[in-house]
């Protein structure tokens, strides 16, 4: 129901656009990327069932991206986060009766969720994971390269051997972004400014054994990700703008 939720709830707030790196196989002279967005004739790509989705973390909605992406192309994530949204009225019931998993950071109950995210992955389940762990400081809507991942990614992939597919995502931050005040007033003021948000899947991967080196791979392919879909994010907003002012071909329609 939440991703359902979040592919309905989002275009009224911005113009969701989703690429990938192409399959492999693909020869070497076809597009870099396919194009998943409404009314496109592209093929859109897939999440494979038992894939961890590894996405990078940069605002308070970001969630409700990728989600709403992820349900574009038919995956229904098991999502990891953090504990006190349980305790959220209505949304913690969702979040239970959906069989989302809390994180208890900082506690003995810590591992409890690689072991219930290793149980769903061996369901046929794609599990959703924002390897950073938490938001960055950074107050201004302005984006940032995901911040060092925790072990936790690299541990249940070497648990479950289950491919990890890089998640970038960009734009979210001129949703909400800043202090309490900013974040309401983004929210307030997005279906008329309706930003437009990115969604890069990288090409799925499997990470070594070791746990220092598979974070460092995850990582990396994250970035890669994020990097791919700053870059379309701000071609699209390039675009935009030469048509908002009279230099694309819509500004010349009677």
């Amino acid at each position: 129901m939440l991703s359902r939720t979040a592919a309905l709830l989002l275009p009224a707030f911005g113009r969701l656009r989703i690429t990938a790196d192409p399959a492999p196989g693909t020869a070497p002279d076809t597009a870099t990327t396919t194009i998943a967005a409404p009314g496109s004739a592209a093929p859109a790509p897939t999440v494979a069932p038992g894939s961890i989705v590894a996405a990078n973390h940069t605002s308070l909605s970001d969630p409700v991206v990728v989600l709403a992406a992820l349900h574009r192309l038919g995956a229904r994530p098991v999502v990891l986060a953090t504990a006190g949204l349980w305790r959220i009225p209505l949304l913690g019931t969702l979040l239970r009766h959906e069989g989302h998993i809390a994180v208890h950071r900082g506690t003995a109950r810590a591992a409890e969720s690689l072991d219930a995210a290793a149980e769903a992955l061996a369901a046929g389940r794609v599990v959703l994971i924002y390897g950073e762990g938490r938001l960055p400081r950074r107050r201004d809507s302005g984006e940032l390269p995901p911040g060092p991942f925790r072990s936790g990614l690299a541990r249940l992939a070497h648990a479950t051997g289950a491919p990890v597919v890089p998640l970038g995502q960009a734009g979210s931050r001129r949703l909400t972004s800043g202090g309490t005040a900013k974040q309401l007033a983004g929210l307030a003021t997005a279906p008329v400014r309706r930003p437009g948000l990115h969604v890069h899947l990288g090409a799925p991967l499997h990470l070594p054994a070791d746990t220092a080196e598979a974070t460092a791979r995850a990582h990396q392919a994250v970035t890669a990700a994020w990097a791919a879909a700053s870059r379309h994010a701000a071609a699209h907003r390039t675009a935009a703008g030469h048509t908002a002012a009279g230099h694309g071909p819509e500004a010349t329609r009677p």
